[in-house]
């Protein structure tokens, strides 16, 4: 199974730097045009156009601009073990497949027509076979821990709700500190972790496209309060919510 988790697409003027970051799920970036360098856990690499790196959850790294440079990238969680030398830079074909595909996905999450959620993770979904083909590899869908797909459906659908992670564990069969370790391994996240990035992103919809107030998203998205909210808002992405709304007003 693949989940879609995020997109954006961004150009970065020349001799700009960003700061070391990391995320909870796979990422992949895409650079469109441009040059620079990007420092990927401890190995530092230099990209060029139509050139991407594919890095795990949880790696730090960060970009350096040589020239103005146009980004693609995707966020996404999958269940196919995927065994290359990752946290790499590599090179799209000479028809810019990869890019094709990425300008699709970038479609239907602009767009977002019925069911866009569900085209999202069929599109990451042929996505992780595009890159499997570009690097020679057979699907290997990883056999283990199936057991904790049922936890991970009921935080999908209830995260907006009070959910205690003993009762998770107790679901799955495990004991809490087994069910953390085995949760994160899989999703590359821990099981709160995982809920509050749940409602981060419902909040961040909410920003975008509703006026309600901060105090009502921070309620609708399941935060114990507003100052909880506007806390783990800045702490992920560097804006409060009242800047992130304003950054991302439609005109």
């Amino acid at each position: 199974m693949c989940r879609f988790e995020f997109l954006s697409h961004l150009t970065h003027p020349q001799a700009s730097y960003v700061q070391p970051h990391q995320h909870a799920c796979c990422e992949l970036v895409y650079y469109v045009q441009g040059s620079g360098q990007t420092c990927i856990g401890t190995q530092t690499s230099t990209y060029v156009s139509h050139s991407y790196s594919f890095i795990t959850p949880g790696m730090v790294h960060d970009e350096r601009h040589l020239e103005t440079t146009e980004v693609l990238f995707i966020g996404f969680t999958t269940d196919t073990a995927i065994s290359i030398d990752k946290n790499a830079i590599y090179h799209d074909d000479t028809q810019h497949s990869l890019l094709e595909l990425l300008l699709r996905l970038k479609s239907e999450f602009t767009l977002q027509k019925q069911d866009y959620d569900k085209m999202l993770n069929l599109l990451t979904g042929e996505l992780i076979i595009h890159l499997q083909r570009l690097w020679g590899q057979k699907s290997q869908p990883v056999l283990h821990y199936d057991h904790l797909v049922y936890t991970r459906n009921y935080m999908d659908e209830h995260y907006r709700q009070k959910i205690q992670i003993e009762a998770l564990a107790d679901m799955a069969g495990y004991s809490y500190d087994r069910f953390r370790h085995l949760f994160k391994e899989r999703y590359g996240a821990a099981p709160l972790q995982y809920i509050f990035r749940k409602r981060l992103a419902y909040a961040r919809h909410m920003l975008i496209h509703f006026n309600h107030s901060v105090a009502e998203i921070a309620f609708e998205a399941g935060f114990f309060n507003d100052a909880q909210f506007c806390s783990m808002f800045k702490r992920e992405t560097g804006l409060t919510p009242k800047q992130f709304r304003k950054q991302n007003a439609r005109v």
